[in-house]
């Protein structure tokens, strides 16, 4: 599935904002320059869920790293829950992608390969993951992260993560 290009033209007051890129990326670009220049807006912006991209990466630097070769995790998954494995490796295309690397989501078959357990145990964990709403399901049957997703293991995991790496 391609990605499309969009452009956005935005005119307010005596500025003209033109955004151009994929939906998501200019959907991103247009609510951050409405929370910019339209004060009111601030509100709306308190109640929406959204990654802060450059926190994010900043957060997982030791532990995810982006290749020419695509996403990897730096630390052996032997310290990780499997719900914590899969959501890494999610989490790790979802930086990819949003680094410019084409890919935005992961098979079953890569998935299991990366948590190297049998088909059960894989797709039970990914239930798991979907009911609780921090990964979904793509058309072609893929899975991939989702917002609510990436935040949960930014506050939830990614400390209890830190602390068993200073073990």
């Amino acid at each position: 599935m391609s990605k499309e290009n969009v452009t956005v033209t935005i005119k307010y007051q005596d500025t003209e904002q033109t955004f151009s890129g994929d939906a998501d990326q200019v959907w991103s670009s247009v609510n951050k320059f409405f929370c910019e220049m339209i004060p009111a807006l601030e509100t709306v912006k308190k109640a929406m869920l959204t990654v802060d991209l450059e926190e994010l990466i900043d957060y997982t630097k030791n532990i995810i790293a982006i290749s020419p070769e695509g996403p990897v995790i730096l630390v052996s998954k032997q310290k990780f829950t499997a719900n914590e494995t899969l959501l890494l490796h999610l989490l790790a295309t979802y930086i990819a992608n949003r680094l410019g690397q084409p890919k935005d989501n992961l098979t079953k078959d890569e998935l299991q390969t990366v948590l190297g357990k049998n088909s059960k145990i894989t797709s039970t964990r990914l239930g798991e993951l979907l009911r609780e709403g921090l990964a979904t399901k793509t058309e072609e049957g893929n899975y991939k992260i989702t917002t609510l997703g990436i935040k949960r293991f930014q506050n939830e995991m990614l400390p209890e993560i830190q602390l068993k790496l200073l073990k």
